[in-house]
């Protein structure tokens, strides 16, 4: 979005009080999100009332909320001038230059007017661009204005999601699977690199599934990677893997019923693929994951870790579960704090379930108080808090190579971006490049590093438990 608006020669401010427009960006994945968007939608219309110069300056809302409340919002929030969904990136500047009035280059659509009491309609208050169904996917040509640091950045390379998950609201949101192609991840990979990116984060809702919506003969939820078939992510690391330069690439969002024998043996000699994988569990217990719906079982979950540690030698787990879902037993709590012990995941969050409207948990019996939710969500991070602790110490004495983020602090391998642990260095080493450091010491989650011919210095970081 940012991309096109600087295409039409718009100018981006940070400060609301310089801005004719303003857009408030949503997410509307969980309540919290959707609380969080409201309130800033609120807030950046009440400080555009105390600007004197800025009294005919607009508010548009877009992104995921607008999406997935295209008819309730523009009676719901009158304050907002207008709705744009996820498929109107492209129309970004036209409609902002309708709304100032404005000559408009490209025709947009409004596709709904205010809804007025008693169910009439008014040409009065927001105004929605929204369209029912997203389709739209950015490609190789889209225009990019990165937000990361020069040396980091992400690759959307789908869109959508074909899984059935009872919690989840985002195949409605998003629609169906569909991915870029090899040729335009790949090309904008090779533009990236070339402008000095070390890290090279793969993200859609459903990374694993890669290129199977192109498949022939078309596949399931639970169809495993497979090339032989037809593009897939396989195919994807590959090409990025042949590309020349010193990077990392990073695989984040990978559902555990598309794992096959091919991907595990890809990563492992793909060398500038991160030993590093994200694969959200949800949960370990047959009867929990059943009623999710997420098309595994806990033998399945056991099993694909086993041949993914011995397949892979050095690699980091990333995971994440969700605790008081409708049904969920102390039993079920009980195997889910096991499995986790016996695991040793060298990273983990959990999730308190959020009761999501349009989703089927939403409706299901038996629903779980936010107290207990709490108790369980404490109980597992206390757990994994102590793993960590383990983890990080056995790296005490190793070498490691690692991306310096900001000064004095890094990122190995086994780290994303903004989610998971730093390794604390000299402030000699340069933001942006990559460093051989010996690790001296941890705390938690965190790591202290010593590059050549540095001096010893004491731990004295806190972090906030992930």
């Amino acid at each position: 979005m940012v991309g096109h608006l600087h295409q039409a020669g718009m100018q981006v401010t940070p400060d609301a009080d310089q801005a004719d427009v303003v857009i408030v960006n949503t997410c509307s994945f969980i309540d919290s999100s959707k609380e969080e968007s409201i309130s800033h939608i609120l807030e950046a219309h009440a400080q555009r009332g105390l600007r004197k110069k800025r009294k005919d300056q607009k508010l548009i809302v877009a992104g995921c909320m607008s999406q997935r409340f295209s008819k309730e919002l523009p009676a719901d929030l009158p304050e907002v001038d207008a709705f744009i969904g996820l498929d109107q990136i492209t129309q970004v500047s036209p409609i902002i230059d309708g709304l100032l009035g404005r000559p408009v280059s490209a025709q947009v659509t409004a596709t709904t007017s205010t809804p007025a009491p008693h169910g009439h309609t008014t040409s009065e208050g927001p105004v929605s661009f929204v369209t029912p169904r997203s389709t739209y996917i950015p490609d190789y040509n889209t225009p990019r204005f990165r937000l990361t640091p020069k040396h980091t950045a992400y690759i959307k390379i789908a869109e959508g999601c074909n899984h059935p998950c009872t919690f989840c609201i985002i195949p409605q949101i998003r629609g169906r699977h569909r991915s870029r192609t090899v040729e335009s991840v790949v090309a904008e990979a090779r533009a990236l690199v070339k402008d000095g990116v070390k890290e090279i984060n793969l993200i859609s809702q459903d990374t694993t599934f890669f290129g199977m919506d192109t498949w022939e003969e078309r596949p399931n939820p639970r169809t495993p990677v497979d090339s032989s078939k037809g593009t897939a992510l396989t195919t994807l690391l590959r090409e990025l893997n042949a590309i020349e330069g010193d990077f990392w690439i990073r695989l984040l969002y990978t559902h555990p019923a598309h794992w096959s024998d091919e991907l595990i043996k890809t990563i492992a000699e793909c060398p500038k693929v991160a030993r590093y994988i994200d694969i959200p569990l949800q949960h370990i217990s047959d009867r929990m994951l059943k009623i999710m719906q997420r098309e595994t079982s806990g033998d399945y979950i056991r099993d694909l870790l086993k041949r993914i540690r011995a397949g892979i030698p050095g690699i980091a787990i990333r995971t994440t579960f969700i605790v008081g879902f409708p049904g969920e037993t102390e039993a079920d709590v009980e195997e889910l704090a096991e499995f986790i012990s016996a695991t040793e995941f060298e990273r983990l969050g959990v999730f308190r379930y959020s009761q999501e409207q349009g989703t089927r948990a939403a409706k299901m019996d038996d629903q779980i108080d936010t107290r207990e939710k709490d108790r369980r969500y404490r109980r597992l991070m206390s757990l994994q808090k102590a793993i960590a602790a383990k983890v990080s110490a056995r790296s005490i004495g190793t070498n490691l190579k690692v991306l310096v983020e900001e000064l004095g602090v890094a990122r190995a391998e086994a780290d994303a971006p903004d989610i998971d642990g730093r390794v604390y260095v000299s402030d000699a080493l340069p933001i942006g490049a990559f460093a051989e450091v010996k690790i001296t010491g941890s705390k938690d989650y965190d790591l202290l590093a010593l590059a050549k011919g540095d001096k010893p210095k004491a731990f004295k970081v806190a972090k906030v438990a992930q």
